[in-house]
């Protein structure tokens, strides 16, 4: 923590100007500041549903990097802290201003770090499943009146926020291995939930990366507790499906695409659970946010019930259409492991039916990184359609295209797409199961697939 964090008094401040106030992690922060009664105000390159849902909470949002956009109040260092995601290039013109003008600047991971550090803080890491994790943990937590809030990297289905709040004692949040920023976090509780290799582009190997998560489980409060998927290379209180270790599920069986389970604690077993998300992988999800809530003294029984009440993640395996004849199905999966998931979770509730996928990649590092791992588990669908590169926040890397991908992919139903493309693409399919994947603004297209799809149906 930087000299400036760890002398600054959130209460102080009045006024918060965020630099990309659109991504999913700093909309959560301004929507907490508002509920704090700040004045919240920011910048973003782009409109989206997020920030018009902001914009609906009286936040003034402009879209073109300029200083002259930014209303006065925001301009005195002396009750302005200015917030801003690795997203954004260090070339913005309004990071620059702020810097040179010794503003108060620091990085969302940072804030979050503060907001934190006076409450009793559960941080959920790892490579996959930290926002439907936290989420369920949230859920959780709130339904057993916990007062506590949750920061989410996602828009929860059962809040439709990426914000859940019931008090202050308690904060949920996501530990995230991006930029090593979950080193700014001391928490109480923490789990990791995997620790594949990701953001080459940042560590290098895939050693550096699981250094930087030896060092967070190190970060955790005298008297804390650390919880492990079992097999990760980390001691701590171990969770698992189905095979040894302090928190195993038992029992599953699937009945109507819902879970039903048993949960072995170290004292009792808790039976007859229900969860209604598909997929093992959120299964897995779900079986550790429900051993934090019991560490942390929640009800077993009203855990149980809690848990059968939540909806989900919206991107995360998200049905759009769900009919006999056809299933459209969106999901943020940008990892080849996550597609992997994606793809098993299809086999487990549709076997034997065809299914097309659009994809977007992620990032340049990313596709370079793994592109023989992306074309393995993109191979496994029917068909493929991709579209260009998300750069997000990189420039383009020599060489490194969906083309070069989609050479690798080893299946005849593939082809490049642009996104005007998309619906006479799945028009000219006989695909029962349509998929959408990706972190990118694929998720802006969705409710246009969606509408087109439903008028042919």
């Amino acid at each position: 923590m930087s000299e400036g964090q760890m002398g600054m008094n959130l209460n102080n401040i009045h006024n918060i100007y965020f630099i990309g106030i659109g991504g999913i992690g700093m909309s959560a922060l301004a929507r907490y500041f508002v509920a704090d009664n700040k004045c919240v105000a920011g910048y973003d390159k782009v409109q989206t549903e997020i920030t018009n849902s902001l914009e609906k909470i009286s936040i003034n949002i402009h879209f073109e990097e300029d200083v002259k956009n930014i209303d006065e109040r925001y301009l005195n260092p002396k009750d302005t802290l200015v917030v801003y995601t690795p997203a954004i290039p260090k070339t913005n013109v309004e990071l620059t201003y702020f810097v040179q003008h010794d503003f108060k600047v620091l990085k969302r991971s940072q804030v979050l770090g503060l907001i934190t550090e006076n409450t009793f803080c559960m941080a959920i890491a790892g490579t996959h499943g930290k926002t439907t994790t936290t989420s369920i943990l949230g859920h959780l937590l709130k339904e057993c009146d916990v007062e506590m809030t949750a920061f989410l990297g996602g828009i929860s289905e059962n809040y439709n926020s990426n914000l859940i709040q019931n008090g202050n004692k308690v904060s949920v949040v996501e530990a995230d291995e991006f930029d090593r920023s979950f080193l700014t976090l001391s928490p109480d509780f923490a789990c990791i939930t995997s620790m594949d290799a990701d953001h080459l582009d940042v560590y290098g190997t895939s050693e550096a990366l699981q250094e930087s998560f030896i060092a967070f489980s190190k970060k955790i409060k005298p008297n804390g507790k650390l919880f492990i998927k079992k097999g990760l290379p980390i001691k701590g209180i171990t969770y698992a499906l189905e095979e040894d270790a302090d928190y195993v599920a038992i029992n599953i069986k699937i009945e109507n695409g819902t879970y039903l389970f048993d949960v072995k604690t170290p004292n009792k077993t808790i039976e007859n659970i229900k969860f209604n998300l598909p997929g093992r992988h959120n299964l897995s999800n779900a079986l550790i946010a429900l051993a934090m809530a019991v560490e942390f003294g929640c009800s077993p029984y009203s855990l149980a019930s809690a848990l059968a009440s939540y909806k989900g993640v919206k991107r995360r395996f998200t049905y759009q259409i769900k009919t006999d004849k056809l299933i459209f199905i969106d999901d943020y999966a940008h990892h080849p492991e996550e597609i992997n998931a994606v793809y098993h979770t299809l086999c487990e509730l549709y076997p034997n039916r065809k299914a097309l996928v659009i994809f977007q990649p992620h990032l340049y590092s990313r596709t370079r990184d793994f592109v023989e791992e992306f074309a393995q588990s993109l191979s496994q669908f029917d068909t493929i359609l991709l579209l260009d590169i998300y750069p997000a926040r990189e420039l383009p890397i020599d060489g490194v295209t969906s083309q070069w991908l989609l050479s690798k992919i080893n299946n005849i139903n593939k082809k490049l797409i642009s996104k005007s493309e998309i619906i006479s693409e799945i028009k000219k399919n006989n695909a029962e199961i349509i998929l959408t994947l990706g972190a990118g603004d694929i998720g802006e297209e969705v409710k246009h697939i969606k509408q087109e799809l439903n008028i042919a149906s």
